[in-house]
């Protein structure tokens, strides 16, 4: 059975949060929208606060990490800054990472954390 583009999206959102709790990242934030924006996970690594774009793709010659243009960066920082306006509390390192989610042969997934796989200033 596959999954549709947003099911795949969630199950992707999900295994990834799961994903960087694993690793020992703190998740503060899921599925933030806001008007020109929205941003998948917002999570603590020590005292840096992460924008993580989530990018999964079932079987596919294209790779996840390959599907982030300039528009959806700009996108993630506009949320980015918003959810800082908002919740950003005392000033602290940001960055923005990628986390490529990927069906593996055989089943289930593969998973690529990209640390700051961008900048605000793109």
């Amino acid at each position: 059975m596959t999954l549709s583009r947003h099911a795949l999206g969630r199950e992707g959102e999900a295994l990834a949060a799961a994903e960087l709790e694993r690793r020992g990242f703190t998740v503060v934030d899921r599925h933030y929208v806001c008007r020109g924006g929205e941003l998948d996970l917002v999570v603590l690594e020590g005292d840096c606060l992460c924008f993580v774009e989530v990018r999964s793709r079932g079987p596919s010659p294209i790779d996840p990490l390959e599907t982030i243009s300039g528009p959806k960066r700009r996108r993630v920082v506009h949320a980015a800054r918003d959810w800082l306006r908002r919740y950003g509390g005392p000033p602290r390192p940001v960055r923005f990472d990628v986390l490529a989610v990927r069906s593996a042969p055989g089943g289930g997934f593969e998973l690529e954390l990209v640390r700051n796989a961008f900048d605000a200033a793109e």
